[in-house]
């Protein structure tokens, strides 16, 4: 009797250990980002500004060409009614939410919406809506129903929304809500809920995402998780973001240095030595987001010409090659040459694409090479030393037999540079991925690069 007592606590023991591996399985599968991200680029869509009629339906129509592209994401720009009360402009602001669970009726109807979404998923794109947790429009319906839900003066009168240093923001068209109600957060989880159970969206970009609690997100990316896998972006760069909450953070920190060096205000190197130490900060699945424009850099600081200058397909092309995932944003592949009016309508130019073939040429480049893939399923990021670090950045990214190197003249000046470090830059055959030439480096190669120069050599096995 002990005997047989024995061998059933042990084989409870092992079953619970075998649960408990399964559990702790699930679990890192769920903190995974879709596998289908992993070497995957994201395109911001401004549907306001992306046509002359500024609807679903007249977009629709770019859903082959972006495809074509290689657009894999789509990231819808707020799609939901907009606030009139306390409205900014004629039109407000997107980020001014009267209702989570419609449509803007000035882009379309729901139907409308849902016929993007399946058109997408029909050509192989993802689709993921800009959600904003933080704050509602001053007349969205919990403000006269549950009034306690918001951040409130000792008048009662709702606020608006602070900033990290307490306070008070401009941004007078939006109601801070507050996280200290539990019903709240359901309910705010229960509207996410609502676009993917019925609505087929595949994951949100989460509106300064920093200004609510991180424990909401992991909280709602655990409900999600029960309903499939959904992929999570925050608008954030804060490590901790990517613990069980979000897969992809923004990059900030890359896209200041990249100015700063596009206006000669660092060194080429001040780059990949940022980048080293996002690495020791960040997990090794943490996915990037890297970018030379996006919806508030150019609504607020200008447009890529005026921060990159000459050299912004250079510093686009980091944005492939570098670890994280790259951004395109509304009419960059057509050069978009002005700032977009927040408030107002603002038609974008797409009567020609000249940048679409660099892109597409980027987008390819990503897709086939998994030294590119994004997070921990891409190659190790190894810097190569050369002779003018502070204008020439060179680099390799390995994966297996999967090797690139990449050289960027970050300068206006023509460079030519050697390299040194015999354990990262071991030479070869090598393919230039622009021209398909064959090239025969050595350890003691040198590399000429003219001004805003950029190369992309794969190597050959």
């Amino acid at each position: 009797m002990k005997t047989t007592t024995s061998f059933f606590l042990l084989t409870l023991i092992s079953f619970s250990i075998i649960a408990q591996k399964n559990q702790d399985k699930m679990n890192s599968i769920s903190k995974a980002a879709p596998s289908w991200s992993q070497n995957a680029n994201i395109y911001e869509v401004n549907i306001r500004q992306y046509t002359p009629e500024g609807t679903f339906n007249a977009f629709a129509k770019s859903l082959p060409r972006l495809r074509e592209m290689g657009v894999d994401i789509l990231w819808l720009m707020p799609v939901f009614p907009i606030g009139e009360l306390n409205r900014k402009g004629g039109l407000g602001s997107y980020y001014s939410i009267s209702d989570y669970k419609s449509v803007n009726p000035n882009f379309g109807n729901m139907a409308d919406l849902d016929a993007i979404i399946a058109k997408a998923h029909q050509l192989g794109m993802k689709v993921i809506l800009d959600w904003v947790a933080n704050h509602t429009s001053f007349d969205h319906v919990w403000t006269k129903t549950h009034p306690e839900w918001y951040n409130r003066d000792a008048q009662g009168n709702i606020l608006v929304p602070a900033d990290n240093d307490g306070k008070l923001t401009d941004w007078t068209d939006v109601a801070d809500l507050n996280y200290n109600y539990k019903e709240m957060r359901q309910e705010m989880i229960n509207d996410m809920l609502f676009w993917v159970k019925d609505h087929k969206v595949d994951g949100f970009r989460c509106d300064v995402a920093g200004f609510v609690p991180l424990d909401f997100w992991q909280d709602a990316k655990n409900q999600l998780d029960k309903q499939g896998q959904y992929f999570m972006l925050a608008e954030d760069e804060s490590p901790q973001f990517h613990d069980n909450a979000f897969h992809m953070s923004y990059a900030w920190s890359i896209h200041h240095k990249m100015i700063e060096v596009a206006k000669d205000k660092a060194p080429a190197s001040a780059i990949t030595k940022l980048i080293l130490e996002d690495q020791k900060k960040f997990p090794k699945d943490a996915y990037r987001m890297l970018f030379i424009d996006n919806h508030d850099e150019n609504s607020w600081h200008g447009t890529i010409r005026s921060r990159f200058g000459k050299g912004y397909m250079t510093f686009a092309v980091l944005t492939y090659t570098l670890p994280g995932m790259p951004l395109i944003y509304s009419g960059q592949e057509a050069t978009l040459n002005k700032t977009l009016r927040f408030f107002e309508k603002d038609t974008i130019d797409f009567k020609n694409y000249p940048m679409q073939d660099f892109y597409t040429k980027l987008n390819a480049l990503k897709h086939d090479n998994v030294a590119l893939g994004n997070g921990s399923s891409g190659g190790k990021f190894l810097v190569i030393n050369n002779s003018k670090p502070n204008d020439v950045l060179t680099f390799v990214r390995k994966n297996g037999e999967n090797e690139i190197f990449v050289a960027t003249n970050l300068s206006s000046k023509s460079s030519k540079v050697k390299f040194s470090g015999k354990n990262v830059f071991t030479g070869g055959t090598y393919i230039d991925y622009f021209t398909g030439k064959k090239l025969i480096f050595h350890t003691s190669s040198e590399l000429s690069l003219g001004p805003w120069d950029y190369k992309i050599y794969i190597k050959e096995n």
